[in-house]
């Protein structure tokens, strides 16, 4: 991971804060200096605590885990849908639907219902229905794409949230703290850090300067995203390497099989050999013996005819 450069966010804007009157005594240690009645901001603590979000957003990321941006002032909600997009995690930059969280199956339903309309709409059914009707699903299916469709994909609760202004969210940051899920934030010194478990000090009302955060912390998800994905291709190969082995092994394992088959064989054969050739050879010295015998007997008979006198 790259490390992060104080000058870039020095350029952004990244350092100023809110008027010192309207500040929040939490977000002290954070804050470097007054100037003109403006508090500035420490950008050594903001980058050490960029590094530290971004490391732990990539663990989030690369376990496979969506992470939720929540980012709904005008500012900074074309910079997050545009950013975000590209690495595929959703976001949200309407109005916070209540309980987006703590009622989580009653938003899978009205994303179900969306995905109705549009399967209405390619078999046809659509079609169907009476022009007022089909007014009505229209106008139903713009409201609900325009609140949930960026989350259309987010099967489960998230792995975490990242806010862009906890105080304009703080919603959203009650929802995530009552179910424990992990809040990643941009915390302007206007604003109270302590609900906030990976603080990132920074100006979260100048488009430049949420565009260098967002960037930063894209680019982490990307690389979470990349290692996991490398992490598959690595386990498929081994996986098919894994079957290769065992077809070559089973191959082995069929060849030994039909060699110890053949040699029983063969041993059977021999073994049934043996015995005819013993019965030849038992023939052969019977015959042989046989024209022995019958000479034999010749000669007593030709002796019994003619005696010596």
């Amino acid at each position: 991971m790259t490390k992060i450069d104080v000058k870039g966010l020095l350029d952004a804007g990244v350092h100023f804060g809110h008027l010192t009157r309207k500040w929040n005594p939490n977000m002290a240690p954070y804050i470097y200096m007054e100037r003109n009645g403006i508090h500035v901001i420490n950008l050594y603590k903001t980058a050490a605590k960029l590094s530290e979000a971004n490391e732990a957003l990539k663990k989030i990321a690369a376990s496979g885990r969506k992470i939720l941006f929540v980012a709904t002032k005008k500012q900074a909600k074309d910079i997050v849908a545009d950013k975000v997009s590209n690495i595929n995690m959703p976001y949200i930059t309407e109005r916070w639907p209540g309980g987006m969280l703590t009622n989580f199956v009653t938003i899978r339903k009205a994303i179900k219902k969306m995905s109705a309309i549009d399967r209405m709409k390619k078999d046809g059914t659509f079609n169907t229905l009476s022009k007022k009707e089909r007014l009505q699903v229209d106008r139903l299916r713009t409201k609900l794409e325009k609140n949930l469709g960026s989350i259309a994909d987010m099967t489960r609760l998230p792995g975490a949230l990242f806010i862009v202004d906890t105080m304009r969210e703080h919603i959203a940051v009650k929802e995530a703290q009552r179910l424990n899920i992990p809040i990643f934030a941009m915390v302007d010194t206007n604003c109270d850090p302590n609900p906030i478990d990976f603080v990132i000090p920074a100006n979260d009302d100048a488009g430049k300067s949420i565009n260098a955060i967002l960037t930063e912390v894209t680019n982490a998800i990307a690389e979470g995203l990349a290692e996991r994905k490398s992490e598959k291709q690595d386990k498929k190969e081994g996986a098919q390497e894994e079957a290769k082995v065992e077809v070559e092994v089973k191959e082995e394992e069929k060849v030994e099989v039909k060699e110890e088959a053949k040699a029983e064989v063969a041993e059977t054969e021999e073994v049934k050999a043996e015995p005819a050739v013993e019965e030849i050879k038992e023939s052969k010295e019977a015959a042989a013996e046989e024209p022995a015998a019958v000479g034999s007997a010749a000669e007593e008979s030709a002796a019994e005819e003619n005696p010596k006198e």
